[in-house]
């Protein structure tokens, strides 16, 4: 609890004016089948003139921030409004007046600064009744989209769901309009362990699912059977009735399970539009579509943030779910039901990033 005290009181402080300089060091508290790093925020970059800024980091390990040598973007971490609309894997999805999307590694903190990787994207392509200006979500099938079977899949707010290979020679986009309203707001993810992009329905009762392996680019409809719920307080139950509710499906990589988590949040006071997190219920979800309240993730930990969410093995934060939101940072431990932990903040780039293997 003190190194999880310390990592807020670190955090809502804003931008640090002066934090140690650093190499990223190994996962210590996090572990994985590979030579990876450990999970890590984002925080900011300190201005270096030029329009760029050196990139401060926090190591889901540790409780100091990292100041790195990796210059950035200033627009990717302090931009006002954000042109960043999402990320996966470490690629930032960034979307401008030009209306054309594009991918870069930027912030991923073991990509190259000198040598920084931008990927634009097809045209975007929109559907009668559609729009692409506003984005739900990025996801991807590979950790990198230069691997010619890389997918990227766009959510944008509504019916649209897009997907293009950007590696392929005359890659363009496949666009899907969906019918069922409950997907409308929802975000999408790619399950490794089905290689299939999902979507959780509003309320988690649905989930639609599409096989780019095949032609047909009508979603697989499954129907989730609740089980195990809690029995909640009154004045519990009724707090979360009048919060607002958001579905998060994310995938364990080193045991194949899969979790939906809704997540409730509310304005903080009225004269403020800042939401704060109110509760956190996390379900494990199996084949035959029982979605299964738990409060025992094992040693994993989820992250949830603008990026794709994603778990990560932890001895420092074990059955943890770690929130990073442009107005929040957030801690719940699901062992327990105490208050969430965590404090209001303003983040321009609110972004997880989940391990990466190290050459």
């Amino acid at each position: 609890m003190s190194l999880l005290l310390s990592r807020l009181s670190r955090l809502r402080l804003g931008k640090p004016a002066s934090v140690r300089s650093s190499v990223l060091i190994l996962s210590n508290g996090f572990s994985s089948s590979s030579l990876q790093t450990p999970p890590c925020s984002i925080i900011c970059a300190n201005p270096c003139g030029a329009g760029l800024g050196k990139l401060v980091i926090l190591n889901a390990n540790e409780s100091d921030y990292t100041d790195l040598e990796k210059k950035v973007p200033m627009e990717l971490v302090d931009s006002d409004p954000m042109v960043t609309i999402g990320a996966s894997h470490g690629w930032v999805a960034t979307l401008k007046e030009d209306g054309i999307l594009r991918l870069q590694d930027d912030l991923n903190p073991y990509a190259s600064d000198t040598n920084p990787k931008r990927i634009s994207l097809p045209p975007l392509v929109t559907l009668p009744r559609c729009q692409t200006q506003i984005v739900t979500n990025v996801s991807m099938s590979l950790p990198s989209p230069e691997d010619e079977d890389c997918v990227v899949a766009v959510k944008f707010l509504g019916p649209q769901l897009s997907f293009c290979r950007p590696a392929k020679s005359n890659s363009e986009w496949t666009n899907i309009k969906i019918a069922n309203p409950s997907f409308f707001s929802s975000r999408v993810m790619f399950s490794k362990k089905d290689e299939m992009f999902r979507i959780p329905g509003s309320g988690g009762h649905l989930i639609g699912s599409w096989d780019l392996r095949t032609e047909d680019h009508n979603p697989k409809i499954q129907r989730l059977r609740f089980r195990n719920l809690p029995e909640l307080p009154r004045a519990k139950r009724e707090l979360l009735d009048s919060c607002y509710r958001s579905e998060h499906l994310v995938e364990s990589q080193s045991t194949g399970e899969l979790f939906l988590v809704k997540r409730y949040k509310k304005a903080t006071t009225r004269d403020t539009v800042k939401m704060k997190t109110q509760g956190v219920m996390v379900f494990k979800l199996d084949e035959k579509g029982n979605a299964v309240y738990t409060q025992d993730i094992g040693d994993l930990c989820i992250f949830l943030s603008k990026s794709e969410p994603f778990c990560s093995s932890s001895s420092r934060f074990p059955n943890y779910v770690d929130i990073y939101d442009v107005d929040e940072v957030a801690f719940a431990c699901l062992e327990y039901d105490d208050p969430i932990t965590g404090v209001t903040s303003t983040n321009r780039a609110p972004y997880h990033i989940p391990p990466q293997n190290i050459d």
